[in-house]
């Protein structure tokens, strides 16, 4: 048997044989993860604090404000696909990193300025900078090891643990700094934290080797023209956005940003429908591909559903928190915020036996499938609902309850999430039509836009439902939908032939 003396030698310099460039990717997403997450922690509150108390927020009612935290929230995701095309095709993932943390850095330092144009203008920068930086690390990562395996297995087990570690600093930091003393120094905290990050990025660039560097084979000529079409595209498209902006801030138009979230809600249904029917009649697939292509469908409708349920932490339930939860710990109030760190240091601890188990129920031969699985997610995100509905009818401002409430909650969402979303990142994958593995990706992000901007306008129910009404509204939609899941999951499984 021979080798082959010219395949590159494998990276195990790094912490524990893994490549060293790991070791950057890891604290890079940490630090971008403890800049968003930090900043997530207060927006709402932010936006729904009075003006006239001692740490001023923006005065905004609860609709209004959790429509711009959906919008802001499903842009982030959103912009990952054309920010996952430009470094594909025209800068490398190297360099779109980088690009989108300086941006990042900008707009948590915008947001830090007290005025109404900066905080509009840091939304949009941090949601561009997150579209760069987002899909585009976890391209570095997969870089960093070319011969794949179980080896990229656990170098991406790793790497979560940094997104997960991001998210508990920035929220206990941020939310300590931001509730406690002054909205505006917690965005200036975030924002010191993407520069941490991209310090130690720009230090640690020499671990990477050829990982982001850009690999295409067209012509200059070719690159010249992309490059063009693409400016050129974002160009008008941000032309449209600054001038819809300045008919609607201007009278011209009446809209309110609830309609603009619904309106973009609506759009992102369309356009999703178009796609899948195009791929399905003109996409050149076969007939397995189909069949498979109609699961993707149902799974991106399941996911979409989970999320606009799963992301009330943001809105919603943190706003629970703030107003009717007794977070008193021995004579000192914990930060509203910090409660959103329950589902991070849930899924740490969870994440390595869920993984067990479905190895565990696969040798004997008991694994669910995946419609299955995303069923189970529902059931899980819907119990949780459940328990903070019957928590809330018990709560007022004057007789808060236990933060036992969303503990309990927050477990079973992450019960449900371990269910779903990574097993849905798998089955992207695994169902895809070939050469077309990024597009399925791209769904599942659209998926997720789709759910956080649902999640937002739902939140904004609270000006008229008591939140025990919308909970339990919440909670008996997701249900039902978990059972339907359940009654088409065998129809599905047919359709997936052999991915398991």
């Amino acid at each position: 048997m021979t080798t082959d003396s010219t395949a590159a030698p494998v990276d195990t310099g790094g912490i524990a044989g893994h490549p060293s460039g790991l070791t950057t990717l890891f604290f890079t997403e940490m630090w971008e993860r403890f800049s968003y997450y930090g900043m997530r922690a207060l927006l709402v509150l932010f936006m729904t604090a009075p003006l006239a108390q001692d740490n001023p927020g923006l005065g905004f009612n609860v609709g209004k404000s959790t429509a711009i935290y959906g919008l802001y929230t499903s842009m982030v995701y959103l912009l990952s696909l054309p920010g996952g095309w430009l470094a594909d095709n025209l800068w490398g993932q190297r360099k779109a990193v980088f690009v989108g943390g300086c941006i990042i850095a900008a707009g948590h330092f915008s947001m830090a300025v007290p005025t109404f144009p900066t905080f509009y203008l840091g939304l949009v920068l941090i949601a561009l900078g997150t579209g760069l930086l987002k899909p585009n690390v976890s391209t570095m990562v997969a870089d960093l090891y070319p011969e794949g395996g179980a080896r990229r297995d656990a170098g991406f087990s790793i790497f979560y643990m940094g997104i997960n570690l991001g998210a508990f600093l920035g929220t206990i930091l941020c939310g300590f700094i931001g509730e406690g003393y002054n909205f505006h120094w917690g965005f200036s905290l975030a924002g010191i934290g993407m520069v941490a990050g991209l310090i130690q990025y720009k230090m640690g660039a020499k671990r990477l080797g050829t990982a982001g560097s850009l690999k295409s084979d067209d012509p200059p000529e070719a690159l010249s023209r992309k490059s063009r079409g693409f400016y050129q595209a974002m160009a008008a498209a941000g032309a449209a956005i600054t001038l819809f902006t300045f008919l609607a801030t201007s009278g011209a138009i009446e809209v309110t940003i609830q309609q603009t979230a619904t309106w973009l809600g609506y759009g992102i249904l369309i356009l999703s429908g178009l796609f899948f029917l195009y791929l399905f009649t003109a996409g050149g697939l076969t007939a397995i591909e189909k069949k498979r292509l109609v699961v993707i469908v149902w799974l991106y409708i399941l996911a979409a559903m989970f999320w606009s349920g799963f992301e009330q932490a943001g809105s919603s339930m943190n706003i629970f928190a703030r107003d009717l939860t007794d977070r008193g710990v021995a004579g000192w109030e914990m930060p509203a915020s910090w409660l959103q760190n329950v589902n991070p240091v849930f899924i740490v601890i969870f994440a390595p036996i869920f993984g067990w188990l479905w190895t565990w129920l696969a040798q004997r031969d008991a694994n669910p499938s995946i419609p299955m699985k995303f069923a189970l997610g529902l059931f899980g995100l819907a119990a949780g609902f459940f328990v903070i509905s019957w928590g809330a009818a018990n709560a007022s401002e004057a007789s808060r309850v236990s933060m036992s409430w969303l503990v309990v909650t927050y477990f079973l969402h992450t019960a449900g999430e371990l269910c779903l979303s990574p097993v849905g990142l798998s089955s992207m994958t695994k169902l895809a039509p070939k050469g077309r593995v990024g597009q399925m990706m791209g769904v599942w992000f659209i998926a997720a836009a789709l759910g956080n901007l649902i999640a937002g306008l739902v939140a904004g129910r609270l000006e008229q439902l008591a939140p025990a009404e919308l909970f339990w509204n919440v909670a008996l939609i997701t249900v039902g939908v978990g059972v339907v899941a359940v009654f088409v999951s065998p129809v599905m499984r047919r359709l997936t032939g052999d991915v398991k």
